[in-house]
């Protein structure tokens, strides 16, 4: 007998399958109330409510799977599941439609005015002047961030006849044309957009991407709206922005901090809120209780998930052989991606030496997760990484090759984008560990962890010189430092180490100088 926990109140006919399959107990209760039995189970299904922790995983030593119905996994300690063997999954596909709708819904009451409008009549006035709103058709509506909500988001908008902007550093142009939007530059959008909504997910790069500054740039008169993460409109360049008129009006479905006790954006009255009711439908909770529930059967029976956010399960033998190039390709992706900020159509993958004796396909996907993780705003993970690819339009290939490059064994990705190429070396030493070898054509060998800046320059006197000068003044120790050249005087490379996170304003200073080509910044 099989032994499933579910501990938040889900949908019973998305339970169904579950529910009704043989040799499965199910129950339903919450954690505390099954304090004694919780060794017992092999499968836990959650919603927000629960905190699947590391304590939590102690306790159910049977564990094998958390299924999640929903999107986020905020509540559960993936590392931890990650360490216990127990597989977490999640159902990314089930409340898109819910959180488009919403999100249209949203735009439409706000230039209409719907929710004030409601109050003033229920409140026995008749004030049809003070509401007089603005026409959706003909306006432009700018989207930051072009995942499935964004996408689903903008076919509503055409039909309504708006013209859509985009921004996403990875939305190919052939996917645009077929959907029919404008790529468009970050400052782009701001300039040209009447409405902006943000449909990203909240990392380093997009939380707070619509602050004071930015906002500043936008059109006088722009609608702003959330309904993906809290941060990734900064509320206080929002309040700023409200007050001196800049923005005409927001709508926000969540917040930096919620509920949003004293949230000073509650005050305004043209910004009007929602409790995060993106994923909050029936067809949405039904979908993502039966999205979830058919992964964990799939999975007790000994068949794929498609929604793994961690590593599958393996054979501790192959595991131990595997482990050392999964992280090293899980890095390597990384580093392309943040190397190469541009849309990319193919991704090659190459093997040499002992590597290519292994399972390269798990490797290969590993490789694409490191790649898209920053790229999309759904969880990448091996068993997924290589149906997103194909989604957003990238192909890739893997090919095992005699070995040529002098090391025992080679991985070596080569990504072409819209107008650039980009080439990483990597191979793993026994007893050493990970190390890059090479950078395009460049001969290089650095360890990829922390906080790296990668530097394209003229092989000139004085180049590095000023680099440590700049960095020096800023009180800013360098740990390690690669170079590499081509010919003398000719184009060269550098790779510096640092111990914390640099200001982006060291960036643009060090890309200013005549002699330096490019500078990117990489956090591993």
């Amino acid at each position: 007998m099989i032994h499933v926990l579910v501990s938040d109140s889900m949908s019973s006919e998305g339970l169904q399958p579950i529910l009704n399959a043989p040799q499965i107990n199910v129950v339903q209760k919450k954690v505390e109330e099954v304090e004694e039995e919780l060794h017992l189970f092999d499968a836990i299904l959650v919603r927000s409510a629960t905190k699947v922790t590391e304590e939590l995983l102690k306790k159910m030593t049977n564990l094998k799977i958390v299924g999640r119905a929903g999107v986020g996994v905020d509540n559960i300690d993936i590392d931890a599941a990650t360490k216990y063997g127990v597989v977490v999954i999640n159902a990314p596909n089930g409340n898109t439609i819910s959180t488009a709708e919403h999100t249209f819904a949203m735009m439409a009451s706000l230039l209409r005015h719907i929710p004030q409008a409601s109050v003033s009549v229920k409140s026995n006035e008749w004030n049809r002047n003070a509401f007089v709103g603005t026409e959706l058709y003909g306006k432009s509506l700018g989207i930051i961030g072009f995942g499935r909500i964004g996408g689903e988001l903008a076919k509503r908008a055409r039909v309504f006849g708006m013209d859509v902007l985009v921004y996403d550093p990875f939305l190919t142009k052939d996917r645009a044309e077929k959907i029919g939007v404008k790529i468009c530059a970050f400052d782009e959008l701001l300039a040209g957009a009447d409405i902006i909504t943000v449909h990203t997910p909240l990392i380093k790069e997009t939380k707070g991407i619509l602050n004071k500054e930015s906002i500043a740039k936008a059109k006088k008169g722009v609608y702003l709206l959330n309904c993906a993460r809290g941060g990734i409109i900064d509320e206080e360049g929002l309040i700023y922005h409200l007050k001196n008129k800049h923005v005409a009006g927001a709508a926000l479905d969540v917040f930096e901090v919620e509920p949003p006790v004293n949230n000073k954006l509650l005050e305004f009255e043209n910004v009007i809120v929602t409790p995060h009711l993106g994923a909050s439908t029936k067809e949405a909770q039904l979908n993502v209780a039966a999205q979830v529930t058919q992964e964990v059967l799939n999975y007790l029976d000994g068949k794929p998930v498609t929604s793994s956010i961690n590593l599958p399960t393996l054979t501790k033998e192959l595991f131990d052989k595997i482990q050392p190039f999964y992280q090293l390709a899980k890095k390597m992706g990384n580093i392309v991606s943040q190397c190469m900020r541009v849309p990319v159509q193919e991704i090659a993958i190459q093997y040499e030496g002992t590597v290519a004796e292994l399972e390269t396909s798990f490797i290969t996907k590993a490789l694409l997760s490191g790649f898209l993780g920053a790229r999309v705003d759904i969880t990448v993970n091996e068993v997924n990484a290589g149906m997103i690819a194909k989604e957003r339009g990238i192909t890739f290939s893997e090919k095992i090759t005699e070995n040529k490059s002098g090391y025992e064994n080679c991985l070596e990705v080569k990504v072409f984008g819209d107008d650039q190429t980009f080439v990483l070396k990597g191979t793993h030493v026994p007893n050493y560990g990970e190390r890059i070898v090479g950078i395009n054509d460049f001969n290089i060998d650095f360890y990829p962890t922390g906080h790296l800046m990668y530097i394209q320059h003229q092989d000139k006197p004085g180049v590095i010189g000023r680099v440590g000068k700049v960095l020096g003044d800023h009180e800013i120790n360098i740990a390690t430092m690669q170079v590499g050249r081509k010919v003398k005087g000719g184009e060269a490379i550098m790779m510096l180490a640092f111990d914390r996170v640099l200001d982006p304003s060291l960036t643009k200073q060090l890309a200013s100088y005549e002699e330096i080509v490019s500078v990117k910044t990489i956090d591993l």
